[in-house]
């Protein structure tokens, strides 16, 4: 690849892939670009357009706002930049949402987990459970 900042990208989307395979969702996938209708750069992040960036210089308002326009276009509720971390692996790159976006996720998260303790909270309390302890 002759744009060395392309190749760059390229390898920072992959590796996203990658680890979404590994530890979230086997499906997930890079995505074509679309032009003015792009739906993100990777898709199968849950509920989420990801926009992913590996830039020396980091503009978070701007990656926020292309995700969030993506989101849109993608039909997705949320829309997030995941920026690499200079030196660091994938595992350790940034995920960044606007405080609007992320009230939107916590009162959905909120919302889904008392609904899920009203209707069967041995499930629910085992979920809990198995996610503390990998935390």
């Amino acid at each position: 690849m002759a744009n060395p900042s392309k190749a760059k990208g390229t390898t920072w989307e992959a590796a996203l892939v990658a680890y979404l395979r590994e530890h979230h969702n086997p499906a997930a996938h890079r995505n074509v670009q679309m032009g003015r209708l792009d739906i993100g750069d990777i898709s199968g992040y849950y509920l989420h357009a990801l926009e992913a960036k590996a830039e020396k210089s980091i503009t978070l308002a701007d990656y926020i706002a292309q995700a969030n326009r993506e989101a849109v276009h993608a039909g997705q509720p949320f829309g997030c930049a995941v920026v690499k971390r200079r030196m660091k692996g994938t595992a350790d790159g940034y995920v960044v949402r606007d405080v609007r976006t992320d009230v939107r996720l916590m009162n959905r998260m909120r919302d889904m987990e008392e609904a899920l303790q009203d209707v069967d909270y041995d499930r629910w309390h085992d979920i809990d459970a198995e996610h503390r302890e990998a935390a």
